[in-house]
């Protein structure tokens, strides 16, 4: 059993980092092997319009195009399941996770019937978000329906998707030294100690539960991981 998570952050250690790796934890403690890519420290576009994976005889669910990504999308499509992780940046993941996503659906897009799963395994996922904004804000500004959209080239893997969203989450260690005086450095620090504790145990959860109800799957159905 493997869990592969992809932390969509610049920052290594912070808010989205630290949800993806209590996951992990829990998929550890669930019987799985465990590995984070931080993918920021990879070079890499998103699709280029090659085609090269809509070609007849051309291999299923492959990236034809090469770069840093290249190895990412090959360790993906061997795991069992799959945690992605990002911040929220204008409105949107950012720039590096909108890449791996533009590349990993449309390799396992078909042309032929986009509605047909093209995926011959199963990757089970899990969506986790981070933002600076407090929850009304964010249904205010509609990102339910950023979430939602976000599973669908998960979906595409033939396993289960769900995502996760942390909310009001701290960014600077000393607001004091920056300009911003829009948020109120009290709150996000009572947030900090009171809110995002939770949500690492929510991340926990997750990862616990995926790995625990696949293997549970596995053994039912008699067949062994990816």
């Amino acid at each position: 059993m493997r869990t592969l998570a992809l932390n969509g952050s610049p920052r290594k250690c912070w808010n989205t980092a630290q949800l993806l790796e209590s996951a992990l934890s829990g998929a550890r403690e669930a019987g799985s092997q465990t590995e984070m890519f931080h993918l920021f420290d990879y070079n890499y576009k998103g699709c280029i319009s090659c085609f090269g994976c809509k070609r007849r005889n051309s291999k299923l669910c492959h990236c034809y195009f090469k770069d840093g990504l290249s190895p990412i999308l090959e360790k993906i499509l061997q795991t069992d399941i799959l945690l992605l992780g990002s911040p929220i940046y204008f409105g949107d993941v950012t720039g590096q996770m909108r890449n791996l996503l533009e590349r990993l659906g449309f390799i396992t897009l078909t042309y032929d019937n986009p509605q047909q799963k093209f995926f011959p395994g199963r990757i089970d996922s899990a969506f986790f978000y981070t933002m600076n904004i407090p929850a009304t804000l964010a249904k205010n500004y509609g990102y339910e329906a950023l979430f939602q959209r976000q599973l669908l080239p998960l979906q595409r893997l033939g396993g289960s998707s769900q995502y996760y969203a942390a909310y009001n989450t701290l960014q600077f260690d000393d607001y004091s030294q920056y300009r911003c005086s829009y948020f109120n450095a009290a709150e996000k620090e009572r947030s900090r100690q009171e809110d995002f504790p939770k949500d690492l145990e929510a991340a926990y959860q997750i990862g616990f539960q995926l790995v625990k109800e696949r293997l549970a799957l596995a053994a039912e159905e008699g067949t062994e991981s990816n």
